[in-house]
Protein backbone atom coordinates (compact mmCIF):
# COMPACT_ATOMS: atom_id res chain seq x y z
CA UNK A 1 0.00 0.00 0.00
CA UNK A 2 0.97 3.63 -0.33
CA UNK A 3 -0.43 7.10 0.11
CA UNK A 4 -1.76 9.41 -2.59
CA UNK A 5 -2.41 13.15 -2.67
CA UNK A 6 -5.71 14.30 -4.12
CA UNK A 7 -4.43 17.02 -6.45
CA UNK A 8 -7.86 18.65 -6.68
CA UNK A 9 -7.88 19.28 -2.92
CA UNK A 10 -4.15 20.04 -2.39
CA UNK A 11 -3.56 23.69 -1.41
CA UNK A 12 0.18 23.63 -2.25
CA UNK A 13 1.26 24.31 1.34
CA UNK A 14 4.14 21.81 1.24
CA UNK A 15 3.67 20.61 4.83
CA UNK A 16 3.85 16.97 3.76
CA UNK A 17 7.19 17.06 1.96
CA UNK A 18 9.63 17.66 4.85
CA UNK A 19 8.07 14.99 7.09
CA UNK A 20 8.49 12.13 4.60
CA UNK A 21 11.26 9.83 5.90
CA UNK A 22 11.98 8.39 2.45
CA UNK A 23 11.67 11.65 0.49
CA UNK A 24 9.07 10.25 -1.91
CA UNK A 25 7.07 13.51 -2.17
CA UNK A 26 7.96 15.91 -4.93
CA UNK A 27 6.62 19.23 -6.14
CA UNK A 28 4.70 19.24 -9.41
CA UNK A 29 2.95 21.87 -11.51
CA UNK A 30 1.43 24.74 -9.57
CA UNK A 31 3.27 23.95 -6.34
CA UNK A 32 1.16 20.89 -5.64
CA UNK A 33 2.82 17.71 -4.37
CA UNK A 34 2.86 14.13 -5.64
CA UNK A 35 3.83 10.92 -3.86
CA UNK A 36 5.93 8.29 -5.63
CA UNK A 37 3.84 5.28 -4.64
CA UNK A 38 6.65 2.84 -5.48
CA UNK A 39 8.91 4.51 -2.89
CA UNK A 40 6.26 5.26 -0.23
CA UNK A 41 6.62 3.09 2.90
CA UNK A 42 3.03 3.69 4.07
CA UNK A 43 4.07 5.42 7.31
CA UNK A 44 1.30 8.05 7.18
CA UNK A 45 3.48 10.94 8.35
CA UNK A 46 2.35 13.08 5.42
CA UNK A 47 -1.34 12.46 6.04
CA UNK A 48 -0.91 13.46 9.67
CA UNK A 49 0.34 16.95 8.82
CA UNK A 50 -1.92 17.79 5.87
CA UNK A 51 -4.14 20.71 6.92
CA UNK A 52 -6.85 19.89 4.38
CA UNK A 53 -6.70 16.09 4.76
CA UNK A 54 -6.15 15.48 1.04
CA UNK A 55 -3.72 12.58 1.58
CA UNK A 56 -5.11 9.07 1.91
CA UNK A 57 -3.90 5.50 1.86
CA UNK A 58 -4.56 3.57 -1.34
CA UNK A 59 -4.46 -0.15 -2.04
Amino acid sequence: MAYRINENECISCGACQPVCPVECISEIEGGKRKIDEATCIDCGACAGVCPVECIASVE
